[in-house]
């Protein structure tokens, strides 16, 4: 488990350099009192382990940029990959002071050893397309959802899932899977979105595709507080979701999608331990009072189970997900 005196620790992304497990997180004081006042502060930590479990912090990885910067106010989640000249390259999600924080953009930084990550001069800045997606114009939500980038490579072309919301459909049910591609990992091409809107989910947060034991799953993360009315009237609990896949670049039917855990964890990721065991993180958000936690979990193992992937141990999931919308 991961808890820090000083900070509260949400989002997070891994990088394994072989040896070591590098998890990468949201971080911001406690002093603030009130965690709802996190998000404006927050900056990227970091932290290695050789076994999940135990942890051991170092400086932070990332933080905002000097103003006037489109990332001069905090440094939201992201992903980690190697590129073929043996870096690595961090995407994360930058929101600025000018904008008061409400749109979303995503743009990386890079590194030799996963320690010291630098900003490159001319990088790209990727943002919604308006074909496609909400922006702070059109926006239906509090904010742009732009955000979130999972990056990874397919069939020879780098493919990136993003948090965000469609340009048409009921203002509680756009949530959608972005996508961006590229042949590089710095050049990328905005795509239309891998999902449909009308799933049930106001947003799909911190997407994650990947093969757990030669079969595809995808996760997100979703609150009940932003699900659509018409599914939070058949269910009201948020949390982890999963949604079955035959690809890990689409097309996903989310309306499919089912519960993995309550909303005691949010933001699971998927990583295989040193043992080839698949392994569930999340941080935890709310304890058994509803109040607000803020610290990494223990890894806790999953498997499939009636073609559904399961925490161990934990109760079954209903047979057949939610269905909403259309």
């Amino acid at each position: 488990m991961l808890r820090l005196a000083a900070s509260w620790v949400w989002d997070f992304w891994i990088a394994d350099d072989g040896d070591r497990y590098h998890l990468y997180f949201l971080k911001a004081s406690r002093a603030l009192l009130d965690p709802n006042r996190r998000h404006w502060r927050a900056t990227i930590g970091h932290a290695t382990s050789t076994d999940l479990t135990t942890w051991t912090e170092h400086a932070d990885a990332v933080i905002p940029d000097d103003s006037p910067a489109f990332d001069d106010m905090a440094t939201w989640t992201g992903s980690v990959v190697r590129q073929d000249d043996g870096t690595w390259r961090m995407f994360y999600t930058a929101v600025s002071r000018s904008e008061g924080g409400l749109a979303q953009r995503i743009s990386s930084v890079v590194s030799d050893d996963l320690f010291t990550w630098r900003r490159e001069a001319g990088r790209q800045v990727i943002e919604p397309d308006a074909r496609w997606y909400e922006t702070i114009d059109t926006r239906q939500w509090p904010d742009q959802a732009w955000r979130d980038p999972w990056v990874f490579q397919h069939d020879g072309e780098w493919h990136m899932l993003i948090t965000a919301r469609a340009n048409h459909g009921d203002p509680d049910d756009r949530g959608v899977i972005g996508h961006a591609t590229s042949p590089d990992l710095t050049t990328w091409t905005v795509q239309p979105p891998l999902s449909q809107p009308g799933a049930g989910f106001g947003h799909l947060e911190v997407v994650q595709t990947i093969d757990v034991d030669g079969k595809p799953i995808g996760l997100f993360s979703c609150l009940g507080s932003e699900l659509s009315n018409a599914r939070r009237a058949q269910d009201p609990i948020g949390g982890v979701w999963a949604f079955p896949t035959d690809s890990p670049t689409g097309p996903f039917d989310t309306a499919r999608s089912y519960r993995l855990t309550d909303e005691q964890l949010y933001v699971g990721r998927l990583v295989q331990d040193r043992s080839g065991s698949w392994q569930l993180l999340a941080f935890r958000n709310d304890d058994d009072n509803g109040g607000w936690v803020g610290e990494i979990s223990d890894p806790r193992p999953v498997g499939w189970v009636d073609g559904q992937l399961r925490l161990h141990g934990s109760e079954a999931a209903p047979a057949e997900p939610l269905r909403v919308g259309s």
